[in-house]
Parts: C-alpha cells; sequence; structure tokens
C-alpha cells in the first residue's frame, strides 16, 4: 500500500506554487483507497508549508477525475454494513471539522493556508467533483463533465458535496443536481456558480492565476482566504471582528512594509 500511495499523488513546488496531480490516469484518477491515503497525506504536507503561496489541483491524463473505483461500488453491494463498520474503526482522527476519511480529502483544501485552485478537465464526477469543490477556484474546460452521480449508485455523496454546493448554487440547483445526478459541461457549469469561470486550458490558466496570487504577500492572501471562508458562516460581528484583527496584524508588520516600498518605486 505505501508503494501505491506514493505513486497515486504527484507533488511538485516551483516559484512558491505548488501542483498536486492525482496521478493514475490509466483509471481517470478514479479513488480507491491509495488515491484517498495520498490525496489526504498530500494536503496535510501542504497545511504545513511555509514555502507555498498558491496550490494548482489538477488531474493526469484526460480527466480530472472520474470518482469513486468501480470496485469499491462492487464492494459495498457485497459486504454492505460490514465494509461501513470496517470504514469507521479504521477512521483516521478528525481533520478541521471532518471526521471521515471520506471528507477529510476535501476538507483538507480548506485547511491549506494557501489558495487552491483546482483546473478541471475531462470529468469531474461524484468524489472527483467534491474534491474539485474544496478549492476555493475552479477553472473549468468549457466541454468537462460533472456531475454528482452517487444518487445512481443508491447513495448520498458523502465527501462534503451535500455542505458545500448549496452555498455555491443555491439549495434548489444542489438538490436537483444531486437527485438525479445530472451531467453539466463546463459551461454549464459556470453559469450556475458551479465553477469560477471558463478556460480552454484549464491547468495553464490555474498555473497562470497561481503565480499571480503567489507574487502577492503571502500573510495578505491567506488572510483573504480565512476571511472570505468566514463569510456567512459566523455571525457578522465576529467576521467583522475577524477583519479588525487581521487588518491589525497586517499593517506595519515587515512583509508589509516591504511590499509598499516595492509599490513606491515602482517595482510591485
Amino acid at each position: 500500500m505505501a508503494d501505491d500511495v506514493s505513486r497515486r499523488v504527484a507533488l511538485t513546488v516551483t516559484d512558491g506554487v505548488a501542483t498536486v496531480r492525482l496521478d493514475r490516469p490509466e483509471k481517470m484518477n478514479a479513488l480507491d483507497p491509495a488515491m484517498f491515503a495520498a490525496i489526504l497525506a498530500t494536503g496535510k504536507e501542504l497545511m504545513t508549508r511555509d514555502d507555498v503561496g498558491a496550490v494548482v489541483l489538477t488531474g493526469a491524463g484526460r480527466a480530472f477525475c472520474a470518482g469513486l473505483d468501480f470496485g469499491s461500488f462492487a464492494d459495498m453491494a457485497e459486504r454492505g454494513q460490514e465494509r461501513t463498520r470496517e470504514r469507521e474503526a479504521t477512521a483516521p482522527e478528525p481533520l478541521g471539522a471532518a471526521r471521515a476519511l471520506a471528507q477529510q480529502v476535501v476538507h483538507v483544501w480548506s485547511l491549506v493556508p494557501a489558495p487552491v485552485i483546482a483546473a478541471v478537465h475531462g470529468v469531474a464526477f461524484g468524489g472527483g467533483l467534491q474534491i474539485a469543490l474544496g478549492a476555493d477556484i475552479r477553472l473549468v474546460a468549457p466541454d468537462a463533465q460533472l456531475a454528482l452521480m452517487e444518487v445512481l449508485w443508491g447513495i448520498a455523496p458523502d465527501m462534503c458535496g451535500t455542505q458545500l454546493l448549496p452555498e455555491l448554487v443555491g439549495r434548489d440547483v444542489a438538490k436537483e443536481l444531486a437527485l438525479t445526478g445530472r451531467r453539466v459541461s463546463g459551461t454549464e457549469a459556470v453559469r450556475l456558480g458551479l465553477a469560477t469561470r471558463e478556460a480552454a486550458d484549464p491547468l495553464a490558466a490555474a498555473l497562470e492565476l497561481a503565480t499571480e496570487i503567489a507574487g502577492h504577500s503571502r500573510s495578505a492572501t491567506r488572510a483573504v482566504k480565512r476571511l472570505v471562508d468566514l463569510a456567512g458562516r459566523v455571525p457578522l460581528a465576529e467576521g467583522l471582528a475577524a477583519e479588525q484583527a487581521e487588518i491589525g496584524a497586517l499593517i506595519g508588520s515587515p512583509e508589509q512594509a516591504a511590499v509598499v516600498r516595492r509599490r513606491l518605486e515602482g517595482r510591485g
């Protein structure tokens, strides 16, 4: 298993931009136990790295991620509740708000301090789409196909999808997508609010955006991510107090002072 985990996800860091590539192209990056473990391990590593200003999350080959490996569905049908009990018994330590491993591989991206950009091409089905929902920004190819397909297999989305999707598209659209398993194109995904914007080459566009973000003050971009993630999830007074706490820490800091000097000198 250890060798499988090390091969499932490739991580590279160049000039402050981390590229995380799901690396099982022969299976359209379908999720199996080794892939789950590798994604979580990579996310946890990026939670602790100070040399990363932005993250790009992508998939090798012709798809972002086709969702759960078919073998897992067969296992569900054959072993049912026994499999559920095994999964509960081997669940990792809680990570943020998430206790289940399947939720942690999505939730971990919100805990990475640096902004995370998902570059979606090919398909993002089921768990694959939910992983993309864990990113801060989603760039999609116009002809990409996105869907929450769990209902077609007799289950419900269980990788944070039911909690993240309504915030993006509204409760009614979230229910329609989850209740039907309907596929939407990248173009429709942008219209619905499921994706941020289209790009003919999502990976190239994501790397360009990540490079721009990584070039800004790390303290500032991380503060922006923290603050926006609070919006609508905490009382307004708490959110406004958090704004003041963040700006108080930023103004006059050595990093902010250096940014101001560069701007005044015409170098920023």
